[in-house]
C-alpha cells in the first residue's frame, strides 16, 4: 500500500509542486483547500492524487477532511502545512478580527491538523510533519503585524512539536521560505525583476521531500531557503 502524505493548503505555487512530488515519488497524496473546483482541475494533472474542500481555518472542517481521508486511506506518513494567511497592515490598521484571522489560519490550523495524524504516527513510532514557515516567523515588519505574529507563533509551535515528538520518531521541520515564489501573478507585479529574482516552487518542493529523507539520527529542525539575491 502507497504511504500517504497530506498537504494542507495547496493552490498554484508551493501546494501544488509539494503534492506534485509527493506524488511522483509513490505517495497517496491528498490536497486540501477550500476551493474545490481547483482542487478538481489539480488533480487531473498529478498522479496518485485527489483534492479535498476543506477550510484550515475551521477544526470542524479540518476535522470532518481527516475523517475520510483516514476512512479512504488508512493512517497518514506525512503532514505538509502549507497553509498560510497574510495580511499586510501595520499594528494601528489590524483589527482584533485580523489577527484572530490569521492566527486561526497558521496557528490553530498547524494544530489541529498535526492531532489528527498524530495517532497513526505514533502507533507506527514514524512519521513526518513539514510546515511551510515565512521569514515574517523571526521578525516583524512594519506592515506585518498580524501575519508576522502568526508565524511567529506558528515556528514556536512547531519547536514545542518537534522536541516532544522526536522521542517518538516523528519527525517535525519548519522551512522558512525567504522570497517571491515564481508564478504569473508575480511576474505581473514585479515585471522588471530577473528569472532568478524568483524562487522556484519545484525546488522548494525537492527540499521539503528531502527532509523527510533524513535519518533520525541526524534531523534537520528548521531549513532556510532563498535565492542568493534576498536581502537577509
Amino acid at each position: 500500500m502507497n504511504k500517504v502524505c497530506v498537504v494542507a493548503g495547496v493552490g498554484p505555487g508551493n501546494g501544488a509542486s509539494i503534492s506534485n512530488r509527493f506524488a511522483a515519488e509513490g505517495y497517496m497524496t491528498v490536497m486540501l483547500a477550500r476551493n474545490e473546483d481547483y482542487l478538481a482541475a489539480l488533480s487531473t494533472t498529478i498522479d496518485n492524487s485527489i483534492g479535498i474542500a476543506c477550510d484550515l481555518s475551521s477544526a470542524e472542517s479540518i476535522e470532518k477532511a481527516f475523517a475520510r481521508i483516514n476512512r479512504e486511506f488508512g493512517s497518514i506518513d506525512t503532514l505538509v502545512y502549507n497553509a498560510g494567511s497574510g495580511l499586510w497592515r501595520s499594528a494601528l490598521e489590524t483589527t482584533l478580527d485580523d489577527l484572530y484571522d490569521s492566527w486561526a489560519v497558521n496557528v490553530r490550523g498547524l494544530l489541529a491538523c498535526t492531532h489528527q495524524v498524530l495517532p497513526g504516527m505514533l502507533e507506527k513510532n514514524a512519521g513526518n510533519v513539514m510546515i511551510i514557515g515565512a521569514t515574517a516567523s523571526l521578525r516583524g515588519g512594519p506592515q506585518s503585524a498580524a501575519f508576522a505574529s502568526a508565524k511567529a507563533g506558528q515556528r514556536s509551535l512547531a519547536q514545542s512539536l518537534a522536541r516532544k515528538l522526536g522521542s517518538e520518531g516523528i519527525h517535525v521541520g519548519y522551512l522558512i521560505i525567504d522570497g517571491i515564489i515564481d508564478l504569473e501573478r508575480s511576474r505581473a507585479r514585479l515585471p522588471d525583476k530577473p528569472d532568478n529574482f524568483f524562487m522556484k516552487a519545484d525546488e522548494i518542493a525537492k527540499n521539503v521531500y528531502a527532509l523527510t529523507q533524513q535519518d533520525r539520527s541526524a534531523w534537520t529542525f528548521e531549513l532556510d531557503l532563498r535565492p542568493f539575491g534576498e536581502n537577509w
